[in-house]
């Protein structure tokens, strides 16, 4: 049943793409002067968004119904719309390493977290069932025929970390460390950026792009944007907004699993692994 409905969901997205509703980002005009979010999916991209987009037009005020046409998602927007935007551009992206990309702002997040936010978005496609376990979901979409086109989550940040990390035009977010300091970091962003970042612009676009405004906001607009219009209204987009939830929802071998095969590259990131953990634990007791 899971294959079925995610092949319906392919299909669904092949006919978006043939009947010109979204145009595949390779094919997409790119500016010398673009600057792309870009990360694997479910990972703080729209927070993202809405941060940058209501540091950059706070007399507007980033909302679902005018995010598209202010830092637009290029999976939703047609390119000759996007071609008329405002230079420079700022522009989502979901896709893995691409050297025409000028500047990169990588929003990475602990793929524990990520893979139970991912859950949670296809329960809200409808393409798993209520009901499905976690633990049955996980390796399905660890494995990178999840998303062809990007590959896994290691695959994805492996693709941008092992050729950009380092170099200018690249900046590397951690979503944890935009929720544990966003004014510090949407700074970082907008130095990067070129903007004018004063305490206060920055103060003000943190709070319009807090967890709790955008879920009010999602009540009122979630059933008119784009990204959500076709998905259950019963299930929201924005969660919890919370790091290390992962800890009360995936059973422990389902995190030794995803520890044994990205473990590497976590550690890289800064997320510590809580089977390293245990072990060492059992470690010091048996030394006792």
């Amino acid at each position: 049943m899971l294959i079925v409905r995610r092949a319906f969901r392919h299909l669904s997205r092949v006919s978006d793409v043939l009947f010109r509703k979204t145009l595949l980002e390779r094919e997409v005009t790119i500016f010398p002067d673009d600057v792309f979010l870009t990360s694997y999916p479910r990972s703080g991209n729209t927070w993202t968004r809405f941060l940058v987009g209501n540091l950059m037009y706070q007399d507007v005020g980033v909302s679902f119904l005018n995010v598209e046409r202010l830092v637009p998602d290029m999976y939703k927007t047609a390119d000759w719309v996007m071609r008329r935007l405002p230079r420079p551009r700022v522009l989502k992206s979901h896709e893995c390493f691409d050297p025409r990309y000028p500047k990169v702002i990588y929003i990475v997040r602990d793929p524990r977290d990520v893979a139970v936010s991912n859950y949670h978005w296809e329960l809200k496609l409808r393409s798993v069932p209520d009901g499905y376990p976690v633990e049955d979901f996980v390796p399905r979409w660890m494995n990178r025929g999840f998303w062809p086109r990007i590959g896994s989550w290691s695959d994805h940040a492996n693709s941008w970390l092992s050729t950009r990390r380092g170099s200018e035009g690249f900046l590397l977010v951690r979503y944890e460390d935009l929720q544990k300091d966003p004014a510090q970091e949407l700074t970082r962003v907008a130095q990067f950026l070129g903007l004018e970042a004063t305490p206060e612009k920055v103060s003000k676009a943190v709070q319009l792009s807090s967890a709790e405004h955008m879920r009010e906001m999602e009540s009122k607009q979630g059933a008119k944007w784009v990204a959500t219009t076709r998905t259950r209204q019963d299930k929201p987009f924005v969660r919890k907004a919370t790091s290390g939830g992962w800890r009360s929802v995936l059973p422990e071998k389902t995190v030794a699993y995803m520890e044994e095969n990205w473990g590497p590259l976590m550690q890289g990131l800064g997320y510590e692994l809580a089977t390293q953990t245990s072990k060492s634990v059992l470690t010091s007791h048996s030394e006792r």
